[in-house]
């Protein structure tokens, strides 16, 4: 274990006995941290925080704050979850779940976020995510595996991003994303599938084509409603499970409108 001798560690705190903890770092009674943690300097980490094996973490960080709500009060238990191998870089900040919400925020594994990123209180991220520079969630944000946000973007609270999708840099979303599928501007539409996204994670031809023919299937405009569209594409695409993935996202009782193309705006 290496404390830099200018770093404070609130008694209480756990820490794995191969974690480096650099200067001016704070960390608070109720944080654990695992095997191979390494804290640059200058990192901030209080509430009820675990830190999952790996992690590397740049400075001006701040992890589990409490949360930015105003029904938020100072007895509340603040608990965030990050899990392993991920990298936190500068000025990013990670806030602890609410009362009012799920109770934690939870960080899934093998995730970047770039200089300073925002995830809100309550807010689930999966496995394998990206935020790049100043992209931000707000609380109760959820977002799948894999998911891309650009630079500078935004997730209104209590919206959902299905896996493999991409929100180009800028966008404003309000709404929810479908898996795969790629949106962009403000407020944000849907433009397609992220296809190049797919390509690199080893998605098939097949694959991809059959995803291309239910998207069509789902958005194209017809003399058919949304929802016969979406009833449509679940026998037609009985045998495909990623178009069946965005049946299922669609059908799910959201709390946000689903983000669609423009064209299909007013036929939706």
């Amino acid at each position: 274990m290496k404390i830099h001798a200018t770093a404070l560690v609130a008694p209480g705190a756990e820490l794995a006995s191969d974690v480096e903890i650099g200067p001016y770092c704070t960390i608070g009674e109720t944080v654990k941290l695992g095997a191979g943690v390494r804290l640059h300097s200058h990192v901030v980490i209080e509430g009820e925080t675990e830190i999952g094996e790996g992690c590397e973490i740049f400075p001006f960080v701040m992890l589990g704050a409490p949360p930015q709500h105003a029904a938020y009060k100072p007895t509340d238990p603040v608990r965030l979850v990050i899990g392993a191998r991920n990298l936190i870089r500068e000025h990013v900040t990670i806030n602890g779940g609410s009362s009012v919400g799920r109770g934690v925020t939870r960080i899934g594994d093998d995730c970047t976020f770039y200089m300073g990123a925002h995830v809100g209180h309550d807010c689930t991220v999966g496995d394998n995510v990206t935020l790049t520079n100043n992209a931000t969630l707000g609380g109760h944000v959820i977002l799948g595996d894999f998911v891309i946000m650009g630079g500078l973007s935004a997730i209104q609270q209590r919206s959902r991003v299905g896996r493999y999708a991409f929100v180009g840099g800028l966008a404003a979303v309000n709404s929810d994303v479908i898996p795969y599928g790629m949106v962009w501007g403000n407020h944000a539409t849907l433009e397609g599938l992220n296809l190049i996204g797919l390509k690199r994670r080893g998605f098939s031809r097949v694959q991809i084509n059959t995803l291309r023919a239910g998207f069509r299937a789902l958005f194209s405009r017809s003399d058919r409603t949304f929802r016969e569209r979406v009833e449509d594409a679940a026998g037609a695409f009985a045998n495909s499970p990623e178009v069946l993935e965005i049946v299922d996202f669609i059908r799910a009782e959201p709390l946000r409108p689903l983000v669609l193309p423009e064209r299909d705006a007013a036929g939706g």
